[in-house]
């Protein structure tokens, strides 16, 4: 699990984890105050035995999460936001335009 920079907590299977680290750790020197953000604040969690990942003060408060949770599954991983935070960002990306890569693709 990794904090990511608009708010919110990025789960990641073991395997995926690999690939993501790998790819960050990877980027330029450029890049290196983000690779401390995704890479530094990084930790292994586990399920307890009724299958609840348990997640460290830090994080939550890292992550600006209260109480009401928004968990998206992403393809590869999952993320968990703060709901009020979620409904904030999902209502300034509806008030955009729909990015070029979605224009040609149909739904």
């Amino acid at each position: 699990m990794t904090k990511h920079p608009h708010g919110c907590l990025m789960l990641f299977p073991r395997p995926e984890w690999e690939k993501f680290r790998e790819r960050i750790a990877q980027l330029p020197m450029s890049a290196q105050w983000w690779k401390r953000i995704f890479l530094g604040n990084a930790m292994d969690v586990d399920m307890d035995s009724t299958g609840r990942v348990l997640i460290s003060p830090e994080l939550r408060q890292a992550a600006g999460i209260s109480k009401d949770t928004m968990l998206l599954g992403m393809g590869n991983h999952f993320e968990l936001w703060d709901k009020t935070t979620y409904d904030a960002q999902e209502a300034q990306a509806m008030e955009g335009e729909m990015p070029d890569v979605f224009k040609d693709f149909s739904f």
